[in-house]
This record gives C-alpha cells, sequence and structure tokens, in this order.
C-alpha cells in the first residue's frame, strides 16, 4: 500500500515509487524510502535538468575537474596556483526563515570550496526579492543581509560583490544564491569526493548530529513553496565559529599523509555524502550510526542519516592513518568519529545499535531517472515578444532619467553591502561598487583575478533563450571591464515548477542559451547548482539563470573602475550598432516597467558582434589606453553615463544622434561599453575596435558639474548622487 502522504513529503511521484518497488524487487523500507527520497530529489538527482546540463561545455585547457563530479570547480592559473568556485542556492529555506537560511547558504558553499582543499578567498550573492513596500518582501531582504553578512563576516572572508533585483514575481518567494571563490596554492593538492580503495575509512568531523534539516533537499527544495512553507524544521541552524574552526583544520588536515579525499555535509547530509562518495569512488561503504555524535538520545537512524546539520564534513583516509587523524581534530576541540569503511561490495550497509538495518545497491539508490522535457512554446510567450509601443505621455528625459536612477533595481545598494566586510584578507584591490566586477591579489607577483554574478530575470521571462545569452555575456562583459580575460563560469539556474510544460520549456531554452553564448565565447562552466519549483501560490518566479564568471589579468595595475576620472578625457561608446532607433531596445527594460508598466517585446543578442567587442576592450585596456569602462546594461546608456559620473563626481557633456530618443537612451538590448580616454589615445581607441570589427565613436568629454545629453537632460552630478544613495529625490 503506497503511503501517498510520505510519498509527497519525500518528493517522489508514484510512478517513481513503483520504479524503486522494480529495482529492488521488493517494497522499500521506510529507511531505504527516505534515501531514495533524498538522492532522487530534484536538489540532489536533478531529474529534470540533468541530461540538458550534459550539453552545456565544461572543458578548456585551464579546466582541472569534470563538471558535476566535485564539489566545486577548479581552474589552473598558472606558476602552481589554482582557483576553485561554485554557487549554490538556499531560496526555500531562506523564504521560511531568512536569516538562517541565507547563512546555512553561505555556509553551505563555503564548506564546498575548503571541501577541495582551497582556502576561501572570496563571497559574492545574487539575490531577489518582491516590492519593498509589502512588509513580508522587507522582513526577508532584512533576514536574508543579516544572514550573510553575520555568517559571512564571522568566517573572515569578504563579500566583494552581487547583484539584487526587485520584482512581483519574487513575492514570498525569494531568491539567495551564493557564490565561494578560493585559491590552492603550489604545495596543497586538490582534494576529491572519493575514497581510493577497500578499508579506506569515512571520518564524520563537526558539529553533532540533529533533528533540524530533515526533508530540507527532498522537501523545502524539490517541491511549490506552500507546499513545505510551515516547515521551519527542516531549515538548517548555523554556527559560523564552529565553521571557522572546521575551515582551518580541514585545510590542514588536507595536506597531511593519509588524506584521500573530503565531502561536506548539505544537502540529504550524511544520506548524500557517503553514498555519493561510494558511487564516485565505485566502491561500497558500511555505516556505523552508533558512531555518529548526536545532538539528542534517540534519534533514529532515518533522522541521523537525512538530517542536514550544519558544520560537519566527512574526512576520507587511508586506513593506516586513523588514529593521527582522529587525535588531530579531537586537539582542536572538534568531534570526530570514524563511521564508515568502504569495500568492493558496491552496496551501503547501515548498522544501528549492533544491527544491519540496510543493505542496499548504492548504484540503484544514486541513479535517479533522468526526464525528457517539453520545448514546445507557450502562446503566452508568442503574444508578450510582440512589442507594443507605449502611450507614455512623459516627454521630459531628465524626468524619465531621475525616475529610473531611483529605482531599487538600479540605485546604490550600499546600504546592503556595506554590512558587509569586503576588505578582510587584505586582498580586494576593487571595492564594492567601484567597478563592473571586483578586482582581488592573488598574492603571487601582480596576478589577480576579477569576479562577477549577474543575470537580468526580466530579459529572461520574454525569451529565456536570449535572457541567458545576455546573463552570460554580461557576467563576461563586466569582468572584461576591469581588465581580465574570462577563464571560466559557475550558473545558478532558478526556475519555477518543472512539472509544468510552460516551465519546462523555459529551463530547456535557458539551458540552450546557455550553452550558446559559452561555445561563441569559448568559456566553459566548471560548476553549478538547479533550483527547481520556485513558486508560490501557483505563481513562479521569472526565470533566473545566476552567472558567476572569473577572470584572470597579469597585471593588476591595469585594472579599470567605472568612475571617470579626469576633466577633458573623451568619452568613447564602443560597441554592436551604437546609435539605433528601435523601440525593442526597449524590451524587458528598466524604463518599459517603470515608465509603461508593462514587460513586452524580444530582447535581442548578436552573440559574435558581442564577442568583438570583448576582445577589443580587452586589447584596449591591456594597452592602458583608457581611464574608466562601465557596460550599458540595466538603464542603457544614459544610466550607463550617469553612473560614470556619480562615482566619479564629475559631469559629462553627451551629444548624441538620437530620433526615438527613448531606445537611444534608455534601451538596454545592445553589446556596448562606455569608455573615457585621454584625447592623445582616442585614435588608437578607435583603430583597435574597427580591427575587431566593432563600432565605435566619440560622443562626449568628461567636463564641469552636470550631466548634459544634447539638449534633453542636463542635471547636476550632485543631484543624481541624491537620487542614487537614495539620499533624496
Amino acid at each position: 500500500m503506497i503511503d501517498k502522504k510520505l510519498l509527497k513529503e519525500i518528493a517522489l511521484s508514484e510512478p517513481e515509487y513503483l520504479k524503486i518497488c522494480e529495482l529492488l524487487n521488493r517494497e522499500p523500507s521506510p529507511l531505504e524510502l527516505g534515501l531514495f527520497g533524498a538522492l532522487w530529489s530534484e536538489h540532489c538527482g536533478y531529474k529534470h535538468t540533468k541530461l540538458l546540463l550534459k550539453e552545456l561545455p565544461n572543458e578548456s585547457d585551464k579546466v582541472l575537474s569534470e563538471m558535476g563530479k566535485e564539489n566545486a570547480g577548479v581552474l589552473d592559473m598558472g606558476d602552481g596556483l589554482k582557483i576553485v568556485m561554485k554557487v549554490e542556492s538556499h531560496n526555500h529555506p531562506s523564504a521560511i526563515e531568512p536569516k538562517e537560511g541565507a547563512a546555512t547558504g553561505v555556509g553551505g558553499i563555503v564548506r564546498d570550496i575548503f571541501a577541495m582543499g582551497a582556502y576561501p578567498i572570496a563571497i559574492l550573492n545574487s539575490l531577489r526579492f518582491g516590492p519593498q513596500d509589502i512588509p513580508r518582501n522587507k522582513y526577508l531582504l532584512n533576514g536574508v543581509i543579516e544572514g550573510i553578512s553575520t555568517y559571512g563576516n564571522c568566517l573572515g572572508i569578504p563579500d566583494v560583490g552581487g547583484e539584487i533585483e526587485f520584482e512581483e514575481c519574487y513575492t514570498t518567494n525569494p531568491l539567495v544564491n551564493a557564490m565561494c571563490v578560493g585559491i590552492i596554492d603550489s604545495k596543497s593538492p586538490v582534494l576529491n569526493a572519493k575514497a581510493d580503495k577497500e578499508g579506506d575509512l569515512a571520518i564524520l568531523v563537526g558539529a553533532d548530529t540533529g533533528r533540524d534539516g530533515i526533508h530540507g533537499a527532498s522537501g523545502l527544495a524539490s517541491q511549490s513553496l506552500e507546499e513545505g512553507s510551515d516547515s521551519r524544521s527542516a531549515v538548517q541552524v548555523g554556527n559560523p565559529f564552529l565553521e571557522k574552526v572546521l575551515l582551518e583544520s580541514c585545510l590542514i588536515s588536507g595536506k597531511m599523509k593519509g588524506i584521500v579525499g573530503m565531502q561536506d555535509l548539505g544537502a540529504a547530509g550524511l544520506t548524500s555524502s557517503a553514498i555519493e562518495v561510494a558511487e564516485k569512488s565505485n566502491l561500497g561503504i558500511d555505516l556505523n550510526l552508533d558512531k555518529v555524535h548526536t545532538k539528542e538520545e534517540g534519534m533514529t537512524p532515518y533522522e541521523i542519516m537525512l538530517s542536514e546539520s550544519q558544520e560537519r564534513m566527512l574526512v576520507i583516509i587511508d586506513q593506516k592513518s586513523e588514529n593521527t587523524f582522529l587525535k588531530f581534530f579531537k586537539d582542536r576541540d572538534l568531534k570526530a568519529n570514524t563511521i564508515g569503511k568502504f569495500n568492493k561490495s558496491g552496496n551501503v550497509k547501515i548498522m544501528h545499535m549492533g544491527n544491519e538495518i540496510l543493505n542496499t545497491p548504492v548504484k540503484i539508490l544514486t541513479d535517479a531517472p533522468a526526464y525528457v522535457l517539453s520545448d514546445k512554446k507557450p502562446e503566452w510567450i508568442n503574444n508578450i515578444q510582440k512589442y507594443i509601443p507605449s502611450s507614455n505621455k512623459i516627454n521630459d528625459m531628465g524626468k524619465i532619467l531621475e525616475m529610473i536612477l531611483k529605482s531599487p533595481n538600479i540605485s546604490s545598494k550600499k546600504e546592503i553591502y556595506s554590512q558587509f566586510d569586503h576588505q578582510v584578507q587584505l586582498n580586494t584591490i576593487v571595492l564594492p561598487g567601484e567597478a563592473d566586477a571586483a578586482v582581488l591579489s592573488l598574492k603571487k607577483g601582480k596576478q589577480a583575478i576579477s569576479i562577477s554574478i549577474d543575470c537580468d530575470s526580466k530579459k529572461c521571462y520574454l525569451d529565456p533563450e536570449v535572457g541567458a545569452s545576455m546573463a552570460v555575456a554580461e557576467a563576461c562583459r563586466n569582468v572584461i571591464c576591469t581588465g581580465a580575460t574570462p577563464i571560466g563560469l559557475t550558473d545558478g539556474l532558478n526556475l519555477g515548477n518543472p512539472e509544468k510544460t510552460d516551465v519546462q520549456y523555459q529551463i530547456t531554452k535557458t539551458i540552450e542559451g546557455l550553452k550558446k553564448a559559452c561555445l561563441e565565447f569559448g568559456i566553459p562552466i566548471i560548476s553549478g547548482n538547479v533550483s527547481l519549483y520556485n513558486e508560490s501560490n501557483e505563481k513562479p518566479i521569472f526565470p533566473t539563470p545566476i552567472i558567476g564568471a572569473i577572470g584572470h589579468i597579469n597585471d593588476y595595475s591595469k585594472a579599470v573602475t567605472a568612475s571617470f576620472k579626469n576633466i577633458g578625457d573623451k568619452i568613447i561608446i564602443i560597441g554592436e550598432k551604437i546609435i539605433k532607433d528601435d523601440d525593442n531596445l526597449l524590451s524587458g527594460s528598466e524604463y518599459q516597467k517603470i515608465i509603461e508598466g508593462k514587460l513586452s517585446g524580444s530582447p535581442h543578442i548578436d552573440l559574435k558582434k558581442e564577442l568583438y567587442l570583448q576582445n577589443s576592450l580587452l586589447e584596449i585596456i591591456d594597452n592602458r589606453l583608457i581611464n574608466s569602462a562601465h557596460d550599458i546594461s540595466t538603464g542603457g546608456l544614459s544610466l550607463a553615463i550617469a553612473e560614470s559620473c556619480i562615482l566619479g563626481g564629475v559631469g559629462s557633456d553627451i551629444l548624441l544622434d538620437a530620433t526615438n530618443k527613448k531606445s537611444v537612451y534608455f534601451g538596454e538590448n545592445r553589446s556596448a561599453v562606455i569608455v573615457s580616454c585621454s584625447p592623445k589615445n582616442t585614435k588608437k581607441v578607435s583603430e583597435i575596435a574597427n580591427k575587431h570589427n566593432i563600432d565605435s565613436k566619440e560622443i562626449g568629454v568628461v567636463t564641469g558639474n552636470n550631466l548634459i545629453i544634447n539638449q534633453d537632460i542636463n542635471i547636476k552630478v550632485e543631484r543624481l548622487k541624491s537620487i542614487f544613495y537614495n539620499q533624496s529625490g
């Protein structure tokens, strides 16, 4: 008899249950069903996306890891240095308990990084919330920011960048994506999440195992929010001070003789970590739950295996080194017990109170079904892609600029990022808010990395394929604007209920858009995360494929920021179709949302032109020809110029050919960058752009105290600053 209530609790369908019975040739025990629910969950098993994700480019001469096989992706930086990076989501927990949900999201992504033997050097975040005039949304925002800052600051890892959007569709269903970057020096090994051979041991290190987080992966993260919205016990509770001790101890132990591998206990806890390590190792494992240190007496095997208590790590060692490692962790006041032994059986055997309570093949448990998704385009998307010109009566371009600048999607996020410690570790060269990406020194010569995280969800709503390609383009363009060559991406794909055909289309086209852009740019996606079922009250979020990009800078003295610097510098726009009178440039724009009160049209990106732009900009910066660079994205050309004026505290005088002023000033669907340079360098900038088959045009000069665009806009920079920093207006 199928217990439908239990199946719903662990997010398994009836057909999946029957498939499990077929594979086992019997009905599963309650404990087995719990393990299947976790390992076959969307969060762990990627049932609706793994066939598509296999199509993403994930190799290059710098990639040292296989996507999906390790905790995070690894890139070779040369000179013995390696960079590790990944993005993870903690959306559903943050919707229920925003502070703890966000805090443990940070803790989880940090463990993914140091589980590879890498020292975490930077955190970034990508956040989405509903309008802040709704009290619940404001509560969620404040709680998430407190959780991120509290946990990250206590760990001593700088939070150096991020992005945030506010849209109606994220009301009650916020998105909290955390990205972490770590470094491995030439003397340290890259740790894998697997055992080497029969006889290797699994040591559980860190916090006691409690009842918090049970069904976090199979419940919260694998069904729509309203179905589990009262599941506060499924939200983990974090302890950043314990994580700090665990971090430092694991990094030291990762260099000790006898170390084999490491795996953090995140989603699905011991179930996922131990069984997936066995699967990757092509081995079986014997687990003794009597050796697991618990918070409470009387915890059942089900609770122990599925607990998602934080600050725990599985350390894989050679059998001969057991006493050495146990003493090492004990000396650092960390609880550590040997709970498992790998073998050639191919089975997971679990012992409890001296009795064998489970003996199941690893491959059956870890081989979650893979579903083929519909790619049929919904009629409603066809309808919204028809651009309808607005009857907007506002013709004052200056007033429109101020209204858009005031938008929470554009105005300064200083009030948020000032709560994060972004200078700890003393690596941060370009600070939050100074450029399109953060720049950190690698402390080896003048090498540096530039990192950014991006996505414009409104474009993805109108066209998930084009929107995803644009997210890749913007993430790469942002690190390039600092002078870095993009070398790797990590993705966080946030979408709605995959059981609905409309969402299946969005998933399919989102991944197709990522693939097209990555192939065109020749850049791999080395790690990532998928978060589905992001909807509440039957309303899905916009498709939100978060893209984290990392770039390499050989000489950080060449790094460029976004602010205008010198009176008399020439302002040049570099990019595709520089001045184009086309209403469709406004599709999915902030102008369209704020001034027209709608979203419609077909966003567009020419990936070849985007690549030409990126290559030309890299050469221009490498030759030290420009003093600033700022990409044209949310808000359009006029907003990009205004931001460079605000950051530099200086005005500019701009002259544009504009018949359709709205599309020229506020259109967003273009691959273009605003740069400033000394007059003596304008010709060289133009020559390099022309060499790369991309347009360039001098449009103005840095001067005075006002932003002037034609005779349409004339606003004091001090007023722009007061609006941008939410001081007035």
